[in-house]
């Protein structure tokens, strides 16, 4: 799950979209909501459109938002039964699946904005009915078909050819079969999609105690600092490894001026440091004569004043 942010507001006051996905069906939810809801608006409205419809999910990925990270979410989820994962710092690759479904409603809303206007909340439940009833390659079918075990039936397409009742065991059986069938495509798609990227991954191992160099990233919502643009640092550091999270992410120990910042990251956020001794540069020798001498003249302080610079105070002295 995920938010959509920036959005116009309408004259129901909805200025963001909440996009909650099923990973295996791929059907989507998308509800609009303020920015400034509380918890407890949004935990009711969970409630109502997602646990009323579906019941209640295993797990939930989702990003570091400070409303999933709040205690309150986490002992919502935790009554429930649900278990929260969080992506790591700056890499979205991890929900990547919600990040997909944003770009697609994005593009959906961007194609039919002048037409809505200030009124896209009003046609949302529609991008949402075919968003879930659009074929989808890793599964190789609509989300609604595999949700449901059926074809949705809807007014552009009322009579679908060979489109039957199914009644008793012969739906379960069909249900089940769908199911089969999803799962079949995904394991597909994800060994697809796991050969393009091991075609460029290099296997990177750390220890405890080693030092690396972190990465830094011009792009938008991703680890910058400055604002020199093209000109700043493509990696900062180095730090020092000081726990080892899963096999693929590490805690690092960050100064304290990057005190806001997640300290788990990635291992594709790190390079590894070679300490090199021609790189350190040690400071001359200064040969202080002991023939020198100082003399020390007395200064006074005539005046005192203070001037103000709007929230600032600079004192003046004569």
């Amino acid at each position: 799950m995920d938010f959509v942010v920036g959005l116009p507001r309408t004259l129901r006051k909805h200025d963001a979209i909440w996009v909650i996905m099923d990973r295996l069906t791929k059907s989507a939810h998308f509800l609009p909501i303020r920015l400034g809801d509380s918890l407890d608006k949004l935990a009711e409205l969970y409630v109502q459109e997602i646990v009323r419809l579906h019941g209640v999910p295993v797990s939930i990925v989702s990003n570091r938002d400070s409303r999933f990270t709040s205690r309150f979410w986490g002992s919502l989820q935790g009554a429930l039964g649900t278990k929260l994962h969080f992506s790591i710092a700056f890499h979205p690759q991890t929900d990547g699946q919600s990040k997909r479904t944003i770009q697609t409603l994005e593009d959906m809303m961007r194609a039919c904005i002048m037409e809505f206007k200030s009124n896209w909340d009003n046609r949302l439940p529609l991008m949402e009915f075919a968003y879930n009833n659009s074929i989808h390659s890793s599964i190789g079918m609509a989300p609604y078909e595999a949700l449901y075990g059926r074809k949705c039936r809807s007014p552009v397409c009322s009579d679908i050819e060979g489109l039957r009742q199914l009644e008793g065991p012969e739906l379960v059986q069909e249900t089940m079969k769908k199911i089969q069938i999803v799962k079949k495509c995904l394991k597909a798609t994800q060994d697809r999609q796991k050969s393009y990227v091991d075609k460029h991954r290099r296997e990177m191992e750390y220890g405890v105690g080693d030092k690396v160099f972190l990465k830094v990233s011009s792009w938008k919502e991703i680890l910058r600092f400055g604002k020199q643009g093209k000109l700043s640092p493509r990696y900062i550091g180095p730090y020092e490894i000081i726990e080892r999270i899963g096999p693929l992410a590490y805690r690092l120990a960050l100064p304290a001026e990057l005190s806001q910042i997640h300290d788990v990251f990635h291992v594709s956020m790190m390079r590894r440091y070679r300490s090199d001794p021609s790189h350190v540069i040690h400071e001359p020798e200064v040969e202080i004569s002991e023939e020198l001498t100082y003399m020390e003249e007395p200064a006074e302080i005539l005046d005192r004043s203070v001037r103000k610079l709007k929230n600032k105070e600079i004192p003046m002295v004569k």
